[in-house]
């Protein structure tokens, strides 16, 4: 073969080839990223995997979305198993607390992908129209702070709901301020406890923005006006 042909044949070598290696070590790549990833996800790992997914695969194009492949991974992997155990044993002592008091029919408790929730129905806490805690319902915040002192590792998360109704009074201009400050009320009395570090407490009002019925019945606006407490593990800086 002369010079020429032989320089004319290199020229045209087929390097086909290269993308489909190219592609393989890329899957082989990301399948080490998600093995790593999926036995425990947290805020370091989730953050390590996409950003790690989104360089090996020019953001996921073509290949994998890396951030619906990690939502899947956060819903099967929401809580440890640990978690779960310990939730459940607190939420025991939340429901034999609600049972020796008669209590079934004010509080529910429930354990969802990522927290124990309790539910406590506003006439078991307030007046209506109003955010003072009565006297006699104080007792459930304490009875709470009493189990959640137990359990030093979690966050809480105290939230105030209403239902549509407006409110516009000389305390309260809107639902908003109502929820808030039965969220704070119901916090403070939680924090009389000096076992439980402020740290651990936050206290939001939703106003009638997070319902959980309807509204165009007085049974769903009932539901829809709330407190509620919810535990989770804290969150790994």
């Amino acid at each position: 073969m002369s010079k020429k042909r032989r320089e004319q044949h290199e020229e045209h070598m087929d390097e086909s080839w290269l993308v489909p290696y190219a592609d393989i070590l890329t899957l082989l790549l990301a399948l080490f990223i998600v093995l790593f990833a999926s036995s425990t996800v947290d805020n370091h790992k989730f953050n390590a995997m996409k950003e790690s997914l989104n360089a090996a695969l020019n953001s996921g194009a073509g290949i994998m979305d890396s951030k619906n492949m990690s939502e899947q991974l956060i819903d099967k992997n929401q809580i440890s198993q640990d978690t779960i155990v310990e939730l459940q044993q607190l939420k025991r002592q939340m429901d034999q607390y609600i049972q020796e008091n008669q209590m079934g029919a004010e509080i529910e408790t429930n354990i969802t992908k990522t927290s124990l929730v309790l539910t406590i129905r506003d006439r078991a806490l307030f007046d209506s129209g109003s955010a003072v805690v009565k006297p006699q319902s104080r007792n459930i915040m304490v009875a709470i702070s009493d189990i959640l002192q137990q359990y030093p590792k979690y966050e809480i998360l105290v939230s105030g709901h209403t239902d549509n109704q407006p409110i516009n009074t000389r305390e309260f201009e809107s639902n908003w301020d109502l929820s808030s400050k039965r969220a704070i009320n119901c916090m403070k009395i939680l924090l009389e406890n000096p076992s439980l570090s402020p740290h651990r407490l936050v206290a939001v009002g939703y106003g009638e923005y997070r319902p959980i019925a309807e509204n165009t019945t007085a049974e769903g606006r009932a539901q829809n006006r709330r407190v509620e407490v919810v535990i989770k593990e804290k969150v790994m800086e």
